[in-house]
């Protein structure tokens, strides 16, 4: 699963990296713990360009009286996102990237202190990982969730998923820019994409921020 990210590339960088115009409202960073139900930048395709716009992490079925009339739906299962009714129309109709900089991941100890993982791009600054959005209510806001799969080698001894990370080569197929089945792009990470450490216990808490929360752990009492 994808539960808690990190995104400290600027606005203009994304801008750039993605090449799409951005919204006036994007959500301020850097953020080194973003959260379900928070606002986060989202690249969906346009019309000349693709747009980077704010959208709820949290896809909200069409069918929800209220936001939390069901569950929390802010990953969605690479093997079932295309059936599942409330994902199919989304991941046939409305693809997008959702930026990071790395995600958190868990393992536990015997007696349940739960210790955190980083894993972050091996190479360059930026994840994408691939998203699927569509808007809800009277409003239309427009809401988001991450597509996750089995894991692969450097995520398997952490968890057994992990949010599906695009090459920037497959952007476009993404995103429908251009013909072709997306539905091979949903799997792991290859091995090389990847890197992780260890950070401190301090990330645990979802109201925690600051750069500190990425850093490799240092103190070894903090196990």
């Amino acid at each position: 699963m994808c539960g808690r990210y990190a995104l400290t590339l600027p606005q203009d960088a994304m801008v750039q990296v993605f090449a799409a115009a951005p919204a006036n409202d994007l959500p301020e960073g850097p953020r080194y713990n973003v959260c379900p139900t928070t606002q986060v930048p989202v690249v969906r395709a346009g019309g000349e360009r693709r747009a980077l716009v704010p959208m709820r992490w949290g896809l909200i079925p069409h069918w929800y009286k209220t936001p939390t009339d069901g569950p929390l739906l802010f990953n969605a299962r690479a093997e079932t996102v295309a059936e599942k009714p409330a994902f199919r129309a989304a991941c046939r109709e409305r693809r997008c990237l959702i930026p990071a900089s790395g995600f958190y991941e868990w393992t536990k100890t015997e007696d349940g202190t739960r210790l955190p993982w980083y894993f972050k791009p091996v190479e360059g600054d930026v994840l994408a990982f691939a998203g699927i959005w569509q808007d809800w209510g009277p409003e239309r806001a427009p809401t988001c969730a991450i597509i996750t799969c089995a894991a692969g080698p450097t995520m398997s001894e952490v968890h057994h998923r992990e949010p599906v990370t695009l090459a920037e080569a497959d952007w476009p197929l993404w995103l429908g820019e251009v013909e072709g089945k997306a539905a091979p792009l949903m799997r792991a990470a290859p091995e090389g994409r990847l890197a992780r450490h260890r950070v401190g216990r301090a990330v645990n808490s979802n109201r925690a921020e600051g750069p500190e929360l990425i850093e490799p752990l240092i103190d070894e009492d903090d196990v």
